[in-house]
């Protein structure tokens, strides 16, 4: 990944300004700030979920944006109750990215959806149900098969353990770095906590 001079202003306001980092294959690449600083923002204009208003973001040396979205690059939200749709199953949520490519069929993407359960420490019969039924860090887990279903190249973490219960911080954080090993995927780590960044980063 690389990031030349991005800058993102909404109205008046410049939210990030002549922002330039590259992201090796295979890496962690921690990004740090306060509150309100433009970390989400840039993390946002990465994966394609808003135009970038100046400068350029190069994947696979390939421009990426609103216009140009690629499935190669995933996000996992800050917040997992928000981000899950509560009207739609888990097994929906997660395949959602499968369904709108169209490339399988019913039963494969069943599978698929199952594969991705597993693979966060949940159950395949998860499926069915619904978010509300789960606690914080289960519905993050529920995130986090939905970023890999699709089998992505990099990962937007953006403060994916901020919004929960200490106790469940670790073990989400564990679990990112197991699947970091085991699927050799490369990271852009966002956050505000340094004891966080320095262990996982």
């Amino acid at each position: 990944l690389e990031v030349r001079h991005f800058s993102q202003v909404f109205g008046k306001f410049k939210a990030v300004d002549d922002v330039s980092f590259d992201l090796k294959k295979g890496e962690v690449f921690g990004l740090v700030g306060e509150s309100g600083c433009g970390k989400t923002t840039t993390g946002r204009a990465i994966v394609g979920l808003q135009a970038i208003t100046e400068g350029e973001i190069l994947f696979a040396g390939k421009p990426v944006g609103k216009k140009r979205p690629t499935t190669q690059i995933q996000m996992i939200f800050q917040d997992p109750t928000s981000s899950l749709n509560p009207r739609m199953t888990v097994g929906e949520s997660v395949g959602e990215g499968l369904a709108i490519k169209k490339t399988l069929n019913k039963k494969e993407l069943r599978e698929r959806v199952a594969e991705a359960l597993t693979l966060v420490g949940l159950s395949p019969d998860h499926a069915s149900r619904y978010p509300h039924e789960f606690s914080g860090g289960q519905r993050q887990r529920i995130g986090i098969a939905r970023a890999l279903v699709v089998k992505p190249k990099l990962i937007i973490a953006d403060e994916p353990v901020s919004a929960l219960d200490v106790s469940v911080q670790a073990q989400v954080i564990n679990l990112l770095n197991d699947l970091k090993e085991e699927m050799g995927l490369t990271i852009l780590f966002i956050a505000h906590n340094l004891s966080v960044v320095k262990y996982f980063s």
